[in-house]
């Protein structure tokens, strides 16, 4: 028996994972949940799964959940403070980190300093803090399993095989809502025509990213540091189809690939049981049904955040997380209709151009540049 720790358990990801914990009670427990905001959600959640600490972010709601709850055991905390408690809770096996953006980062080091498997599917952890972040691994000998169907995929083509014997790792992208689009077709997009994904089911953040290929851009400097590549040997292909989830390719020039249906809850299911594999009534892919599967190589002109995170990760240090950091604001403001689509782009290269390089950040200073690139890029687009 597992105990796992959720962080971020009402988004898209953290209710998948209690779709699967389900679905498994023999083998996981729930031992804490944390949420943002959603106390609603996340009372529901309590109910079933019955947790000994659940975290709200926000402390208004973390009080409203406390009155709520006044006549039960479990515990209520809030803030930072909460989340990196639940990240280091000593009968904690597992923390599956779901939450969506720089939040993540802290209680993540917490975990690994408490020498937790981390099921990781918070991408900006790594953007963000990847190379202080892998060296807290190894110093405190914890796992990060990744949880990103792209970084499962390419976790399990090197399950066995030797770093030194990989010559590329291809990550996959399906293309998003505007694939085969051309710059001028996209001036004056909407946020409703972003937020129709063609294939995975994901939260609003998640699916611009994807629209605009940040997405993929946030991938690749990922896997630069889970897998511990050069950038140079981190392809990206677009498979619209969404059924190889990604490929890596061996200086002998075998490819191997991981496939399945375009379905979160396999990789979720594989990083909370890793290194076993468990059973299930998942739908099994048809590769009859599916007949064709087509590549294309990525447009950077149209979708210039790729181009952007490619720069970042070449030139390091506090670039990633000024990338970061300015998309999460500039895919804030998106989805609230005050800026157009191509602001993405614009206003993360102004803040990459503008600020004070590092080229070997403290935690302290990833902090700081982030909170510094979230006020500039504010002040600039108003």
């Amino acid at each position: 028996m597992k105990n796992i720790s959720i962080l971020g358990s009402t988004g898209s990801i953290g209710i998948q994972t209690l779709d699967v914990i389900r679905e498994n009670k023999d083998k996981f427990n729930v031992t804490a949940l944390a949420v943002k905001s959603n106390i609603n959600m996340l009372l529901e959640q309590i109910q079933e799964f019955r947790p000994k600490v659940v975290v709200v972010y926000e402390e208004n709601e973390a009080i409203k959940l406390k009155n709520m709850l006044q006549n039960t055991q479990i515990e209520v905390l809030h803030g930072m403070d909460g989340l990196k408690y639940i990240s280091s809770m000593e009968e904690v096996d597992i923390v599956l980190t779901a939450l969506v953006g720089m939040i993540g980062l802290i209680p993540t080091i917490e975990a690994i300093k408490s020498r937790k498997t981390i099921a990781l599917a918070n991408k900006e952890t790594l953007v963000t803090g990847g190379k202080l972040v892998m060296s807290e691994s190894k110093k405190y000998n914890s796992k990060i399993i990744p949880v990103d169907s792209e970084h499962s995929a390419i976790f399990q083509c090197l399950n066995g095989e030797d770093i030194k014997n990989v010559e590329n790792i291809i990550l996959t992208a399906s293309g998003g809502p505007f694939r085969g689009k051309k710059k001028n077709e996209l001036i004056n997009v909407t946020k409703s025509e972003a937020l129709k994904h063609p294939n995975w089911n994901m939260g609003s953040k998640i699916t611009i990213d994807s629209s605009t290929l940040m997405n993929k851009g946030l991938e690749i400097i990922e896997a630069k540091w889970l897998f511990d590549i050069n950038v140079e040997n981190i392809k990206v292909l677009v498979h619209p189809q969404s059924i190889i989830h990604s490929m890596v390719e061996f200086i002998d020039g075998s490819v191997i690939a991981q496939l399945g249906n375009p379905d979160m809850k396999l990789p979720i299911q594989y990083a909370l049981g890793y290194p076993c594999r468990i059973s299930n009534n998942f739908e099994r892919l048809n590769l009859a049904k599916v007949a064709t599967l087509t590549f294309e190589e990525p447009d950077m002109d149209t979708f210039p955040c790729l181009r952007l995170a490619y720069e970042a990760i070449h030139l390091d240090g506090t670039y990633p997380t000024v990338l970061n950091a300015a998309n999460e604001v500039l895919v804030s403001e998106f989805l609230r209709e005050s800026i157009g689509f191509y602001d993405i782009p614009k206003y993360i290269e102004v803040a990459m151009e503008k600020h004070e390089f590092i080229k070997e950040p403290t935690l302290e200073e990833i902090l700081q540049i982030d909170e510094w690139t979230r006020d500039f890029v504010t002040k600039s687009i108003k």
